[in-house]
């Protein structure tokens, strides 16, 4: 994968608007704060943007959550991947999508 600029993004491309963006590295704080997750990596193409969760940097993506405005009309424009691809949660809002990882987030503390 080619590095580019946030600056930069293709022509076109998908991405994140300021609200998702909060909310995404809203999660992405709170998990690092758990040790849970260590880096992330954005991606947007002209069908799809991407923020990958990864526990290492050198690692395969945790999870990989994903905005194709292409679905938004049929099964929602969100959806969160585990590792191997496969779909764990899917739907129209992102609030709603993010709620997958609030077990997660509310861990008993002994």
């Amino acid at each position: 994968m080619a590095f580019q600029s946030p600056s930069s993004p293709e022509p076109g491309a998908v991405f994140f608007d300021r609200r998702e963006f909060n909310l995404l590295l809203r999660l992405y704080g709170q998990m690092v704060a758990q040790g849970e997750w260590r880096d992330y990596a954005i991606d947007a193409n002209s069908d799809r943007a991407l923020f990958s969760v990864f526990r290492r940097a050198h690692d395969q993506p945790l999870y990989q959550i994903e905005k194709r405005p292409a679905l938004a009309q049929r099964q929602g424009a969100w959806s969160v991947s585990g590792q191997g691809g496969m779909i764990l949660k899917r739907g129209h809002s992102l609030t709603a999508v993010l709620r997958l990882f609030d077990k997660t987030l509310l861990r008993v503390v002994e």
